[in-house]
C-alpha cells in the first residue's frame, strides 16, 4: 500500500517561522472581556492585522521567495492578486532585492495597486471578466523568465502562513478550537497543519461569507466544487474553487465550515472597532462575525482566532461599519 505525503508537515511550518524571525512581525494576541461575555468562551485573537502589509500573507509570500535561488532571484518573481497577496509579494521582493511584477485586475482598488507599486513592483493588468488571471501570469512569467509565487497553491505557502497559528498556540498554550477565515485555503491549510500537529484534539473551524461557500461545498461533496464568482464584501474570499493542493490539506484537517453573512460581517468589524480598538479588513472578521452571530455551533472553553488583515480604506471602512448594528 501507498501513500501520499502532505504537501505540508509541521516540520515545514517550523521551518518557516525560522525563515520568518526577525522579518515578519510576530503580531499580539489579543484579548477581551466583554468578547468573552458575549460569545461564552475565552476567546484568543491572533491580529495579523499588524503583520507587515496589513495581513498574513506575507508570512507566505516571504516564505516562498526566499527558498529561490540566486538566479532565479535575479530574474524577478511574478504573481496575480488584486490585494493582500500582491502587497506581500512585492514586500518580499524588495527584501530579498530582487523584483516583483504583479498581474492584477483593471479595476483593483487604487488604494491596493499604490501600496503594491509602492513596494516597488510593476503593475501588469488584466480584465477579470475575460481572462484568466492565473493564465495571464503564467505566460508573463515564462516570457520573461520569473518565478511564480502563487496567493495559495504552493507549499511553501501554506508553511509560511500556518506559522501565525504556530504563534498563537505558543503564546497561548493549547486551545480546543481554533477559528480560520478560508479563501482559497492556504491559511486554514497552513494553520490546521500547525495546530493539529502541536495538538492533535483541536477542532479547526473555517468561516466564508454565505455567498462565497465553495470550500464548504467542497467538503461535503468530498471533491473541489465550483461556484459563480461570489458577490461579497468579503472580497478576500471571493473566490469560485478551493485550491488543488489547499483542499487535500484540508479535506484532512478542517472539522467544518460556518458561513456569515455581509451584514453579520459589517457588525463584527463595527465591533472590532469600538470594543477592541483594532481595524479588521472584512475577509479579516469573518471569524470573529461567526462567533458573536452564533454561527460556529457550541464552543469549547478555549478559543483561538485568526483576524487574517486589516487592509481596508478610510472610505471604505466608513461606508461598511456605517450603520449601527450588531453587538454593542
Amino acid at each position: 500500500m501507498t501513500t501520499t505525503a502532505p504537501p505540508v508537515t509541521l516540520d515545514d511550518v517550523r521551518e518557516a517561522a525560522a525563515r520568518l524571525e526577525g522579518v515578519a512581525h510576530r503580531t499580539p494576541v489579543l484579548r477581551s472581556r466583554t468578547l468573552d461575555a458575549l460569545v461564552g468562551a475565552e476567546v484568543h485573537l491572533k491580529c495579523e492585522n499588524f503583520q507587515r502589509v496589513g495581513a498574513f500573507k506575507f508570512r507566505g509570500a516571504y516564505n516562498a521567495a526566499s527558498r529561490l535561488t540566486p538566479e532565479q532571484l535575479s530574474r524577478g518573481i511574478a504573481a496575480y492578486s488584486s490585494g493582500n497577496h500582491a502587497q506581500a509579494v512585492a514586500l518580499a521582493a524588495r527584501e530579498l532585492g530582487t523584483s516583483a511584477v504583479i498581474v492584477m485586475p483593471e479595476d483593483a482598488p487604487r488604494s491596493k495597486r499604490a501600496a503594491t507599486e509602492g513596494y516597488g513592483a510593476e503593475i501588469v493588468t488584466y480584465d477579470r471578466y475575460t481572462e484568466d488571471r492565473v493564465a495571464v501570469a503564467e505566460a508573463l512569467a515564462a516570457e520573461r523568465g520569473l518565478a511564480l509565487v502563487p496567493p495559495y497553491e504552493h507549499p511553501h505557502v501554506m508553511a509560511g502562513q500556518g506559522t501565525a497559528a504556530l504563534e498563537l498556540l505558543e503564546e497561548a498554550g493549547e486551545l480546543d478550537a481554533l477559528v480560520v477565515p478560508v479563501g482559497g485555503g492556504g491559511l486554514i491549510a497552513g494553520s490546521a497543519t500547525a495546530a493539529k500537529g502541536l495538538h492533535p484534539r483541536i477542532r479547526v473551524i473555517g468561516v466564508e461569507p454565505e455567498a462565497g461557500d465553495d470550500t464548504k461545498r467542497s467538503l461535503e461533496a468530498g471533491r473541489r466544487i465550483s461556484i459563480p464568482v461570489p458577490h461579497t464584501i468579503a472580497d478576500g474570499q471571493a473566490l469560485h474553487t478551493p485550491g488543488e493542493l489547499t483542499f487535500s490539506v484540508n479535506r484532512r484537517l478542517v472539522d467544518g465550515i460556518a458561513l456569515v453573512s455581509d451584514d453579520e460581517i459589517r457588525a463584527a468589524m463595527r465591533f472590532a472597532f469600538e470594543r477592541l480598538k483594532i481595524v479588521v479588513e472584512p475577509s479579516g472578521a469573518t471569524p470573529l462575525a461567526a462567533l458573536l452571530a452564533g454561527r460556529a455551533g457550541s464552543l469549547p472553553r478555549r478559543i483561538g482566532v485568526v483576524v487574517s488583515g486589516g487592509n481596508v480604506d478610510a472610505d471604505r471602512f466608513a461606508e461598511l461599519c456605517g450603520s449601527p448594528s450588531g453587538p454593542r
